[in-house]
């Protein structure tokens, strides 16, 4: 096993460049320049300072010379400066070591998504369990009318609809921020109970479209799985039906679920672009969309680069849990 991971460890590596090779060049077709952006918020600028602002940030050289400038600096782990006004490197933009933790954008989309994974996957895998060893029951029903719901409903709408019914009608919950503007003057308790209220709402719209799939896969997983024969074999013994499902119809049903798992590492910094802009989250979901908008390549590349090595690693983990779970997968 330790073989086959180092292998895969040395995989990821060409891999990982040939992300970054068609990020850079893919980012270089969007129309206009970092230095648009710059020059059309001052009416006054003139072309010669166009010019110097392009041979500035070596925009003036061929693509893949300026690719190969960039990957000089990030074998090095410098992504350089941001394009945008303050000119800060990149790192600090995406882990700001002067910000307390809670407040930085990683750690926020990071804190997020691992809150969305973890109430999707205790609340999906026991409603797939149910719907397949009670299939056509009214719970399962229910249940599949609920996914189709659940995937019908576009994210930002449902957003927009609960920011109305709990933040302006009922005023129960905040609609915007992280954390509320007289955050400072609050107690411990007051600061920590001011955080959940920002996160009820991102968070059911996080977790609403992964429920309903999470929940999907393991139907069909274990509707599959508890019609083998070993099943068969299994109740034959007499064994209690909670261990034919939980102890032998699980782990087999739960492959879908271990790739599924592996997609969704990548999330965990991506986050979701739509949802951190809808409510006004600063997390990375939100610098990315600002900093796609506003040309800004070194950011805009940090955080691909980023999502590519996440993604690669997401791959590892589903392999890693696929012979965890399935002992034919370690045979081979």
């Amino acid at each position: 096993m330790l073989t086959y991971l180092i292998k895969r460890l040395l995989e990821m590596i060409p891999t990982l460049f040939g992300i970054t090779l068609i990020s850079f060049f893919i980012i270089q077709l969007a129309p206009g320049k970092p230095t648009d952006v710059m020059s059309e918020m001052n009416p006054k600028i003139t072309p010669e300072a166009r010019e110097r602002l392009e041979k500035l940030y070596h925009l003036d050289k061929p693509i893949i010379v300026q690719y190969g400038l960039w990957l000089k600096r990030v074998v090095k782990l410098d992504f350089g400066e941001s394009f945008s006004s303050d000119r800060r490197p990149v790192i600090q933009k995406i882990w700001d070591t002067k910000q307390p933790l809670i407040d930085r954008c990683l750690f926020i989309t990071f804190l997020i998504n691992i809150l969305s994974m973890f109430l999707i996957f205790l609340i999906a895998i026991p409603i797939g369990i149910s719907s397949a060893t009670h299939p056509y029951s009214i719970f399962d029903k229910v249940a599949t009318t609920s996914v189709f719901i659940g995937f019908a409903i576009p994210g930002f709408w449902l957003a927009l609809l609960l920011m109305m019914l709990f933040g302006i009608y009922l005023d129960w919950l905040p609609i915007s921020g992280f954390k509320s503007i007289y955050y400072d003057s609050l107690t411990f308790t007051g600061k920590i109970l001011d955080r959940t209220q920002h996160l009820i709402l991102p968070l059911f719209i996080s977790s609403f479209g992964g429920l309903a799939g999470i929940s999907r896969y393991m139907r069909s997983g274990m509707l599959e799985v508890i019609r083998q024969d070993f099943i068969t074999t299994a109740r034959a013994k007499g064994l209690s039906e909670k261990k034919v499902i939980y102890k032998h119809a699980f782990r087999n049903a739960l492959l879908p679920i271990i790739t599924l798992i592996g997609l969704s590492v990548p999330g965990l910094v991506g986050g979701s672009v739509i949802f951190e802009q809808v409510f006004g989250i600063p997390g990375m979901g939100q610098l990315f969309y600002k900093s796609v908008m506003s040309r800004d390549y070194p950011l805009v590349m940090a955080i691909l680069t980023l999502g590519g090595g996440l993604t690669l690693i997401g791959n590892l983990i589903a392999d890693i849990g696929y012979m965890i779970a399935d002992p034919r997968i370690r045979a081979k």
